[in-house]
């Protein structure tokens, strides 16, 4: 495997490790809080992985895996700016 191959599978894999990263995130904090949470850190490691993702699709000139990574990227930035815009989270 050539020098450029070899970083374009270290980026593939790297941002699909944050990518699954957000479910060990997800599920972690749910066990703390003893109910089903989506801490902000989920969206942050889906970004990231999504990023990731999205540029190894790109170099790999993948237009399915670009249009499905763009559209989840919408979704995570979205959802995060919901989150913030609707301050701490209220005590039920």
């Amino acid at each position: 495997m050539s020098g450029p191959e070899a970083l374009l599978l270290v980026l593939g894999l790297s941002g699909q490790a944050l990518y699954s990263a957000r479910f060990l995130v997800q599920w972690w904090a749910s066990e703390r809080a003893g109910c089903s949470v989506l801490p902000n850190s989920f969206w942050y490691f889906s970004i990231g992985g999504g990023l990731a993702l999205l540029a190894y699709a790109a170099l790999r000139a993948d237009p399915v895996f670009v249009i499905g990574q763009l559209a989840g990227l919408a979704v995570y930035l979205r959802n995060l700016r919901l989150t913030h815009r609707a301050g701490p989270a209220r005590p039920r």
